[in-house]
């Protein structure tokens, strides 16, 4: 078994290894009644959203190792220690009617099985009779975007303290895996386990991106809050060098903007995905530039997220996620992912094809645009080109709020050469 040290010291270094969780029943198990309390606003068609998902991790394997969280979870379950730890631990997280016992006693695929796509409820006695819920544990329906739970950041993995209650299971699962797995090297940080943890820190890796080895851009919002920085703040040593950590405020509404990568990502050394109305153009939402240098905090306002980075030595060109001349095109493409770029390499990145005057915007500034099927298929020989974007066909998987840098948990990349 190849074994991996955890190194991200970019969003954009050549992808050396990731993470995903292709959908299962968990997606299709919940109803229009449960969809809200889900995260979901409407229902996903199973059958065409895992159709997408394989021409998605298809392409993604073409270009570095890439390992499901299912597969991983059976192995650390294999630990009879391990086994009972997570279940403890998902009991004292979850107020649950299921049975220890009864888990215990599933062989390990059946029990990562069902810590993924949820626990019937057994009815057995009055109380469960009584109860409305068809589930004992509930399905993790948003699993598929693994990049919220856990965060390569650097050398470490910084695990999510998720916003919402419904998805706390999954920050249980991959600090298991990232713990106990023997493929990995690392040192996991969690804020609940810390001596500085309070109820108000929350987390989620949609909204923390490694700009630099010295420099963090975290979004804050309805998943991440200012406690959560603070307590990201906490863990830097800035002994050796300066770091910085550039905070932007999102709106609480519309749903699409929960996550800073849902208005910028990294797509070059000197290209980014902005959507313009929150990151470019003046409006009531700060952007926040926190500098850690020897012990010394200095955190000031900064006029947007490019500018400041530029500041810091980039040299970043936007792109702008919907086009340019209809601010009806940008909110529409916006709200499907336009801006979620995932970075294979510099300049090789993944995106859906359905944003279609966003992809007119990278084909202009240079990017072909590939087929994910035909990269997948080996159709396309992806050799042959030095600068793309792999197009993955959605009509279902941004219907669940997220695009290829959300459903992607990357442990190690490539350093850049700035």
């Amino acid at each position: 078994m190849d074994t991996y040290q955890i190194r991200v010291n970019s969003e954009i270094g050549e992808l050396e290894g990731v993470i995903v969780h292709s959908p299962g029943k968990e997606v299709e198990n919940m109803t229009p009644k449960n969809a809200e309390r889900a995260l979901y606003s409407d229902i996903l068609n199973l059958s065409v959203a895992q159709k997408e998902y394989g021409h998605f991790k298809n392409a993604l394997a073409k270009h570095a190792p890439t390992f499901e969280v299912r597969e991983l979870l059976q192995d650390v379950l294999s630990n009879q220690r391990v086994k009972e730890t997570l279940i403890d631990h998902i009991f004292d997280n979850e107020h649950t009617m299921a049975s220890r016992h009864f888990l215990l006693g599933l062989s390990d695929e059946e029990l990562a099985r069902q810590l993924l796509e949820g626990v019937i409820l057994v009815k057995d006695n009055l109380t469960k009779y009584f109860s409305k819920e068809r589930y004992a544990l509930r399905p993790l329906h948003n699993f598929f975007f693994t990049r919220d739970a856990a965060m390569a950041v650097r050398d470490k993995v910084l695990i999510g303290r998720m916003a919402n209650q419904v998805r706390g299971r999954e920050a249980l699962i991959m600090q298991a895996i990232f713990d106990y797995h023997p493929m990995f090297r690392t040192q996991t940080v969690n804020p609940v386990q810390h001596a500085t943890f309070n109820d108000k820190i929350s987390i989620e890796g949609g909204d923390v991106l490694v700009a630099r080895e010295d420099v963090l851009l975290i979004g804050t919002g309805t998943r991440t809050s200012s406690q959560g920085i603070d307590f990201i703040l906490e863990q830097i040593e800035s002994k050796e060098q300066v770091r910085h950590i550039i905070v932007q405020e999102l709106p609480e509404t519309p749903e699409s903007f929960i996550h800073l990568d849902m208005v910028f990502t990294f797509l070059d050394k000197n290209k980014c995905m902005v959507f313009e109305p929150i990151v470019m153009k003046p409006n009531r939402y700060q952007t926040v530039h926190i500098t850690i240098d020897n012990g010394k905090v200095n955190i000031k306002n900064e006029k947007n997220i490019v500018e400041c980075l530029n500041n810091l030595g980039f040299d970043l060109e936007p792109v702008f996620c919907g086009g340019t001349k209809d601010p009806w095109a940008q909110e529409r493409e916006q709200w499907h992912s336009g801006a979620n770029f995932f970075a294979l390499a510099p300049g090789k990145v993944l995106g859906y094809a359905r944003n279609v005057y966003t992809m007119e915007q990278m084909n202009k500034h240079g990017f072909e645009i590939l087929s994910a099927e035909d990269v997948g298929s080996g159709k396309v020989d992806i050799s042959k080109y030095e600068k793309y974007v792999v197009a993955v066909e959605g009509s279902e998987l941004p219907r669940g709020g997220g695009g290829a840098r959300c459903m992607t948990m990357p442990f190690k990349r490539k350093p850049i050469t700035w």
